[in-house]
């Protein structure tokens, strides 16, 4: 049975101005306690590796102050984990399915250590290791808030989306890289999954969906949940509001021969995962056929048409020239006439992003 929360579900990321306790208070907890399970998931980053420290997670139960009081440890292992690593769908499970009492989960907290580093490919293509100055984090957890009500009998997941991009800093002058982390929680129950393969696997790309939080027109609100494909192309969108969405691809190199690829119309269903049958086929980039018609009269326009499915078809401006753009690559025949005039036929071939010239001179009949 999955049970459905009502609480909000992307929280504002606060950081905790103050330190971190050792004492935890944690009350008896019987055979029927809830259970919490707490995931850690990557927005992208164009980085070779960032390596985080973490040292354990936190809540408050019924307690929204700002003090030390009333935190209970959720016994995370203590670990440095690469958060690049989680493409494709792959999560990591920071918290288990720990036991915790019921009432109302209002705070939640991720405690990060100082052996944070990243990874950058520089110039000349090689790979430096860098130390991520965390002032903030080595003294005080990293806080968000909520509303989850955990009632007894029922297992709660709960999804932690770090932004890599986001919460990379250059700190001016000094050459300081700095991890200001950026973080967003949903529950998945009162939120949905994508999934889904994107062919051809062995192009990288990345599979995002934008979010409008607020249901309104300005995109102040907004905000955009992405991933990855992995190796095989396959990914997984978590925290996904319930709702309808276009689920934009986006190769990761811009020099690749394939083009953003939109899918519409993709339902999400809080409590489920919603599963793109078919595979996600990116477009190849689309090709331009321009050129100039010569041998017209003053007034003659020539008509310019493929042989595509859509019988794509341009005129000439008053100087004979004409563009056709959006052509899918590929082999074509190309037929060009004007009133009055021989029609003149040429075989083409088409490759992604090609600016194809191609001009003529028309005779009379």
């Amino acid at each position: 049975m999955i049970k459905k929360l009502k609480i909000t579900i992307f929280s504002v990321l606060l950081l905790s101005s103050m330190g971190c306790s050792n004492s935890n208070n944690t009350p008896d907890l019987n055979a029927s306690a809830p259970t919490i399970t707490v995931r850690l998931v990557d927005a992208p980053g164009d980085y070779k590796a960032v390596n985080v420290e973490v040292v354990d997670v936190k809540i408050k139960m019924d307690n929204e102050s700002d003090d030390e009081s009333g935190w209970i440890s959720l016994n995370a292992q203590n670990e440095t984990i690469n958060l690049l690593d989680f493409t494709g769908g792959v999560s990591k499970v920071l918290v288990d399915r720990f036991p915790i009492p019921a009432g109302t989960l209002t705070q939640m907290r991720l405690v990060l250590g100082d052996g944070n580093t990243i990874v950058i490919e520089e110039e000349n293509e090689t790979e430096v290791e860098y130390d991520l100055k965390t002032p903030s984090a080595q003294q005080s957890g990293l806080k968000l808030k909520t509303s989850a009500l955990i009632e007894e009998g029922f297992t709660y997941d709960f999804v932690l989306d770090f932004d890599v991009e986001k919460s990379i800093v250059k700190a001016g002058n000094s050459g300081n890289i700095i991890l200001k982390p950026v973080l967003y929680m949903s529950a998945e129950v009162n939120s949905g999954i994508i999934e889904g393969t994107v062919v051809p696997a062995d192009v990288p790309s990345m599979v995002s969906v934008l979010v409008d939080d607020m249901d309104n027109d300005d995109p102040v609100d907004d905000f955009v949940i992405s991933a990855y494909t992995n190796d095989s192309g396959a990914f997984a969108l978590w925290g996904v509001p319930e709702g309808t969405y276009d689920v934009v691809v986006t190769p990761t190199d811009e020099t690749s021969d394939y083009d953003v690829t939109t899918i519409s119309g993709i339902v999400v269903t809080k409590g489920e995962i919603t599963t793109i049958s078919d595979p996600i086929e990116l477009n190849l980039k689309p090709a331009t056929i321009n050129g100039t018609i010569s041998g017209l009269a003053d007034g003659v326009i020539a008509t310019i048409s493929i042989n595509d499915t859509n019988s794509t078809t341009v005129v000439t401006n008053t100087s004979g020239e004409y563009t056709m753009e959006g052509i899918v690559p590929g082999g074509y025949i190309v037929t060009i006439g004007a009133t009055g005039y021989v029609t003149k036929e040429f075989t083409i071939t088409l490759e992604p992003a090609e600016v194809e010239v191609l001009d003529a001179t028309l005779v009379l009949q």
